[in-house]
């Protein structure tokens, strides 16, 4: 068997989850990231540091394993610099990276649990790609909301810096209230109903002024769920008929809609059924 006809089968196993052949691939694949993850987790477990030794050992194996079929994967693509500038190929180079920088920065070898994003993978070996569509959902609603949400960020941005700077001149630094930026620090905590409780009002001035904050908190919490909420809905609805109706001027529309839903009135102008020309003879009976 020539080369070529080994490096199409190659192809079809290490790319594709098709055939058992590339299935079994795959499960084997997603065992090994699954495993290299929880070695990562575990090297960083102090009572775990007498295995030390053995846990660098295993996450440079698996280290070798992925840039091995890094490699392997480019070699054996009929266009490698598709796959190179791939998002799969993207996140295969990834996995590989940390261990490099480790041996510049020690603790960048933490960074190894960015292998995670390899999981993905298991959406293709499970037949699971048409949950991923479903996200592109998620994507519209978020682009539609985009305008809407910054302003939000922007609002609640200067909530946080005017109340900040309120708790700051009501409390000052005798209060915990050290600086403008720690003030800011306990508005944003105690708007978003955090409250880590490190920095606390003391006076009756500054514990109505952080119930005001707390109050503002609950009501605009629920602000930016809501934008999103709605322009997620937009986009799981069919497209709309846009067509003005001529009498209560309503512009959009179910989209097999012949009636207004507002007023009942038709949509579309009725076209009138054609006569037949009486004949001489009917005319003059």
């Amino acid at each position: 068997m020539d080369k070529n006809s080994w490096r199409e089968r190659l192809y079809i196993i290490v790319f594709f989850s098709d055939t058992p052949a590339g299935r079994q691939f795959d499960i084997a694949l997603l065992l090994a990231i699954f495993a290299s993850l929880v070695v990562v987790m575990l090297d960083s477990v102090q009572s775990y540091d007498h295995y030390g030794e053995l846990f660098y050992a295993l996450e440079w194996s698996f280290t070798m394993l992925f840039a091995a079929e890094y490699l392997l994967r480019i070699a054996i693509h009929p266009r490698p610099s598709r796959y190179i500038f791939s998002f799969y190929g993207a996140v295969d180079l990834l996995a590989v990276l940390p261990a490099v920088l480790a041996l510049l920065f020690p603790e960048a070898q933490y960074l190894l649990i960015i292998r995670v994003m390899r999981m993905l993978r298991v959406f293709r070996v499970l037949k699971l790609l048409p949950y991923l569509s479903q996200a592109n959902f998620l994507l519209v609603a978020l682009r539609g909301s985009r305008q809407k949400i910054i302003v939000f960020l922007f609002s609640v941005t200067t909530l946080v810096i005017v109340f900040g700077t309120l708790m700051y001149v009501i409390e000052g630094p005798e209060h915990g209230f050290t600086s403008i930026p720690a003030s800011i620090y306990w508005a944003v905590v105690t708007m978003t109903t955090v409250g880590y409780g490190d920095i606390t009002p003391k006076t009756p001035l500054g514990q109505a002024m952080a119930t005001l904050v707390m109050i503002t908190g609950y009501s605009v919490i629920a602000v930016p769920t809501g934008i999103f909420t709605a322009e997620l809905a937009s986009a799981m609805q069919p497209e709309r008929l846009h067509q003005t109706c001529p009498t209560c001027e309503k512009g959009v529309h179910e989209p097999d809609a012949a009636y207004c839903s507002r007023c009942g009135n038709a949509l579309f102008p009725h076209r009138p059924e054609s006569v037949p020309e009486a004949s001489e003879e009917e005319l003059h009976g």
